[in-house]
């Protein structure tokens, strides 16, 4: 795990990974990077699905964002448990990944919770653009034009093909170059979750391109992730999977 080389931790943008309901984890995260109200916090998307506390978890940010500066993007886990909470129906492709923990979750959950979460999930962002013209999102992007352009909203928390196309990338092609896939070009970097990194064990945020994923495998055997995107600096949990040592995860 990285630590910082400084004492000051204002005014600092943290990007976090895909936590799927791995509470115990993201609460050692938020303590490891000494988070407080004057930082930005930037979470990537799957709140839910894989660890069985999923509506903690989501009772946790909406508390959280009371108190800190809270920009919540969509997963598409989030908007898979959305359709369940609406309708009630089971998907039995959401089960399969993730899903029935979050079902048994919401099993003794009241009427006034659900409602709560509902709200939040359909409140969450498809994307984000900061002042510095760096993009967070969960998954990708397929339009060449970049985000303003692309047809499906559904492709910013399912595509794959983004960070596909980043690891392809020969390391010395230049940004300025006619080579430099235009999807790339618009922005100043790009952050992402949706695709672990590694499922079998302790990986870092990836780098490829002006690409960063922070996936780095919560949902099975890795750890939950944060970033400084100014400065790099990366905080991780303990493996996720050890804070739940008699349930499966996504595994």
């Amino acid at each position: 795990m990285y630590k910082p080389l400084y004492f000051c931790t204002m005014n600092r943008t943290l990007v976090i990974g895909d936590i799927h309901s791995g509470l115990r984890a993201l609460k050692q995260l938020l303590e490891r990077a000494d988070v407080s109200s004057d930082d930005r916090l930037i979470f990537l998307g799957d709140y839910v699905d894989g660890w069985s506390e999923a509506v903690e978890t989501v009772d946790f940010l909406i508390q959280l964002r009371e108190s800190h500066n809270c920009t919540f993007i969509r997963g598409n886990h989030d908007e898979l448990c959305l359709a369940w909470l609406r309708g009630g129906k089971d998907n039995p492709l959401w089960l399969q990944h993730g899903g029935g923990a979050t079902l048994k979750s919401y099993t003794k959950t009241d009427a006034k919770t659900k409602e709560a979460h509902i709200l939040f999930f359909e409140n969450l962002q498809n994307t984000y653009i900061d002042d510095s013209n760096r993009l967070f999102l969960h998954a990708g992007f397929t339009n060449l034009k970049g985000i303003d352009y692309e047809y499906y909203p559904e492709t910013f928390y399912w595509d794959r093909t983004l960070w596909e196309l980043a690891q392809s990338l020969n390391p010395d092609l230049e940004k300025g170059s006619p080579f430099y896939p235009k999807r790339l070009s618009h922005y100043q970097a790009i952050f992402i979750g949706h695709t672990p990194i590694s499922k079998t064990g302790i990986a870092q945020p990836k780098n490829a391109g002006n690409v960063w994923n922070i996936d780095t495998g919560a949902a099975f055997k890795g750890a939950l992730s944060m970033l400084d995107v100014d400065t790099k600096v990366i905080w991780q949990s303990d493996p996720v999977h050890s804070f739940y040592p008699n349930e499966q995860g996504r595994n």
